[in-house]
């Protein structure tokens, strides 16, 4: 190449990470799609095959409709491998490049995505507006390309990882299979799971992320015939953490994990450090390379990747919410699976604390929000566009709400609360008490559930953005009973998996 070829332009660096996150947006990568179809298929558990087949639909639909998988379209993730012949034409440096192409991408007004950074993570913690900065990691390696590995990660999945220094004669799986059941269903399985040893603390998490990127192949790693250390690490833990019988969104069955990677590297003979980071339902990650041509390409989609799946809703009971009574959520009991129709309440983390404050001190609750014989959907939706009512709204993790549980049940008069994931002993305790009950939408179908929602407006805390409180009218949204009202729990799999252990 001459030096012209190997020339980096800055506007084809921002156009490259502009493209990149809108395609993760909406597009699972084939290998995702091909390892989520065969979970379907093999599936005997009824709620867990259904929540797979959400997830699947929900892909599609978000394909063809270019819009974003998941309501939280994550924090982005960039890797990078700098050509060391590389000549560049800017005048901005590449990390600031990079957040350009990161702020066109969230403020994009035909795919807005939703905004999620907060700046003084410790006090403030401001909104920053267009999901800016990102997390970069950077090799400089020979050759004169510049290779770009672009993920947009879920906190839901983020908030999962573990950490820890084990001593060197440890046994890694023993680690494993005691923490993945103690990270409960927030991360929104099936999914991956990255696991990076050795190193220094900050090298084995930077593996253990770096290695979610890679290709699922599990499948090739079951038919090779000759395997690696390595290879049979993960063969085995792949195999161990399925048979935990987790499932699909934690409701028990076959498939918990897709694939398992491990990368490692040289350590401290005192040492063995090890972090695990799982990906979830709505992995995104994309790997492009800039030549100095121009703008770097993108995979083509083939839409027959996608299988034909519909939903059964003949195996659902319908629910008037504006005229539901406690008599008849009593009848309700785990793994029930209902199509909620009516007004719900929205919710989230900044809005459950301001609405302590607002009681705790005697304002009582804000002007317009009536929780009275209501749900609270614990969700923080993408703006909408077009016609839309509103943008994808799947639920945020429940279990992070379990310090308001009993407030919200005791001052406010819900009937019950919908997000995703387990609840803490203390919240079933209190939803037993109040003759409530706690209702799993599937993490991963957002596009999908936003479609079951007919009317949308924002009744308080406007201020907070995506925490603001919305007022839904849903038609048909899909849900799960996971907490009934006599306290029966449907995630007590976890509980029972870690006393076994």
């Amino acid at each position: 190449m001459t030096n012209d070829q190997t020339t980096i332009k800055q506007g084809d660096v921002i156009e490259s990470v502009f493209n990149a996150l809108q395609y993760i947006s909406y597009y699972h990568s084939p290998d995702f799609i091909g390892a989520m179809t065969q979970a379907y298929e093999k599936e005997t558990n009824k709620p867990a095959k259904n929540a797979i087949a959400q997830i699947l639909i929900n892909s599609k639909m978000a394909a063809l409709g270019k819009r974003p998988l998941c309501q939280d379209t994550g924090i982005v993730n960039v890797f990078l491998e700098v050509g060391m012949d590389l000549r560049w034409e800017a005048d901005i440096s590449l990390e600031d490049m990079i957040n350009e192409g990161v702020r066109l991408a969230y403020t994009d007004p035909d795919n807005p995505l939703r905004a999620s950074l907060v700046s003084d993570p410790l006090f403030t913690r401001i909104n920053t507006n267009d999901n800016t900065p990102a997390v970069i990691h950077t090799k400089i390696v020979k050759g004169n390309k510049l290779d770009m590995v672009i993920a947009a990660k879920g906190c839901g999945s983020e908030n999962k990882a573990k950490f820890t220094v084990l001593n060197p004669d440890d046994n890694l799986t023993d680690w494993v299979l005691r923490t993945i059941p103690s990270m409960g269903a927030g991360w929104c399985p099936p999914g991956i799971i990255g696991i990076g040893v050795g190193g220094t603390p900050e090298k084995a998490m930077q593996m253990a992320k770096s290695s979610l990127m890679e290709p699922i192949d599990m499948n090739l790693l079951r038919n090779k015939k000759s395997l690696s250390k390595i290879e049979n690490l993960r063969l085995d833990l792949y195999n161990k953490i399925n048979d935990l019988g987790i499932g699909a969104q934690g409701l028990g069955g076959l498939t918990t994990v897709l694939d398992v990677k491990v990368k490692d590297y040289p350590t401290h003979a005192a040492s063995q450090p090890v972090a695990m980071i799982p990906n979830c339902a709505a992995t995104r990650h994309v790997h492009i390379t800039l030549d100095g041509s121009g703008v770097g390409l993108l995979p083509e989609v083939d839409f027959d990747i996608y299988p034909q799946l519909d939903i059964d809703f003949s195996q659902y009971r319908k629910v008037d919410l504006n005229n539901i009574t406690r008599n008849e959520i009593g009848e309700w009991s785990i793994g029930d699976t209902l199509l909620l129709s009516g007004t719900i309440i929205t919710g989230r983390d900044a809005a459950h604390k301001r609405l302590k404050q607002m009681i705790d001190s005697g304002e009582g609750l804000p002007s317009g929000v009536d929780f009275n014989n209501k749900f609270i959907y614990y969700v923080g939706p993408v703006d909408a566009v077009g016609d839309e009512i509103i943008g994808p709204a799947g639920p945020t993790t429940a279990t992070r709400m379990d310090k308001f549980s009993d407030m919200m049940l005791e001052k406010t008069g819900i009937l019950g609360m919908i997000g995703k994931a387990e609840r803490g002993d203390s919240t079933t305790k209190s939803i037993k008490k109040h003759k409530a009950t706690y209702l799993i939408a599937v993490g991963g179908a957002a596009y999908l559930i936003s479609k079951s929602i007919k009317k949308a407006k924002k009744v308080a805390f406007e201020d907070m953005g995506m925490e603001a409180i919305y007022e839904f009218e849903v038609e048909d949204m899909p849900v799960t009973v996971a907490v009934d009202s006599k306290g029966n729990n449907i995630h007590s799999i976890f509980q029972n998996i870690q006393v076994t252990n």
